[in-house]
């Protein structure tokens, strides 16, 4: 099968991935997504940009270094903390400290940074490359497994994803697309042949509350999710429940019925409770993040919606 080894840019691939599809998988993790979601646990994801990070429990100090960091940025963002303990005990130690407002991610302190405390969040690659990392994991793909390309918004890096898909495929690999369907169906239509499932966001029924939530409106994502279930796509649904902003019943029951719609295309509804464990990353990045009064829902509310959703006839569990 032809393709093209175009460039590419991701910011992760893992292996024994067992949550992002059918069995055993390795993720590919594409950088950049138009959408913004509230909620969104990989806010590295979300620009197509590289990013500086900075981790401080890897950092061993200004004075070990020899102000590295300090000396390679050209726009003096960074600067000493104050001292803290080490964690070995061993005495104060001078931490760095970063002026985000300065900051213009040029990535020359990343590139001196000696024990990857500061750090880029995404490299660029090829469909070549990546493949080669993917094939080494074969073995592992057990109980239905293989790839899946997520993001960030894969379909925002098409020829990327387009042409690992069609590698992929010609080495009889079952492969994923995690979606979140913002894109055009020309291009759903391109990619569909070697696409085996479709991971695909459904995060709120009203499009105005879901351009409060996400940035964008929902009419292109249900068209494409319409589209697919009728061009004979097979759709895992994956329905985020975020106290306070989707989890109300009337949302709820107009999702179960959506996905009822699309027919046997639906292979499997999932839903996804809220969880905290994104935050230390916007941290990493210097955001702020937006849903700090937010809790996880209650076992028993995921357990009702559970129900809800089994009770329209759909296939549905808790992720």
């Amino acid at each position: 099968m032809e393709y093209n080894n175009v460039a590419g840019r991701i910011y992760d691939i893992q292996g024994y991935a067992v949550h992002d599809g059918p069995g055993i998988r390795t993720t590919v993790f594409t950088k950049g997504c138009p959408l913004r979601c509230l909620w969104c646990h990989s806010p590295e994801s979300q620009r197509h940009e590289f990013e500086m990070g900075y981790l401080p429990v890897k950092c061993i100090g200004a004075d070990v270094c020899q102000n590295a960091c300090l000396d390679a940025c050209p726009e003096g963002a960074i600067s000493r903390d104050e001292a803290v303990e080490a964690l070995d005990g061993s005495g104060l130690i001078q931490k760095i400290k970063i002026d985000r407002s300065k900051c213009k991610n040029c990535l020359k302190c990343a590139g001196v940074c000696i024990t990857k405390a500061l750090y880029s969040s995404g490299w660029d690659t090829t469909v070549d490359q990546v493949f080669d990392r993917l094939i080494k994991d074969r073995g592992f793909f057990k109980n239905g497994g293989g790839v899946t390309i997520s993001g960030g918004e894969p379909m925002a890096q098409f020829e990327f994803t387009y042409n690992l898909a069609k590698r992929l495929k010609d080495s009889g690999i079952h492969i994923c697309l995690d979606t979140t369907g913002f894109a055009a169906a020309r291009l759903y239509e391109k990619i569909l042949p070697y696409i085996d499932l479709f991971l695909y966001d459904i995060k709120h029924m009203d499009t105005d509350m879901h351009r409060k939530l996400t940035g964008v409106g929902n009419e292109q994502i249900l068209q494409n999710a319409r589209f697919l279930a009728e061009q004979g796509g097979a759709l895992q649904i994956r329905v985020p429940v975020i106290p306070k902003l989707t989890d109300k019943q009337t949302n709820l029951r107009q999702t179960a019925e959506f996905c009822l719609s699309l027919g046997e295309a639906v292979k499997l509804v999932q839903l996804l409770p809220y969880h905290k464990t994104g935050r230390m990353k916007y941290d990493r990045l210097g955001w702020r993040y937006k849903l700090v009064n937010v809790e996880p829902p209650e076992d028993e509310f995921m357990d009702e919606a559970l129900e809800l959703f089994q009770g329209y006839g759909l296939n549905c569990q808790l992720h």
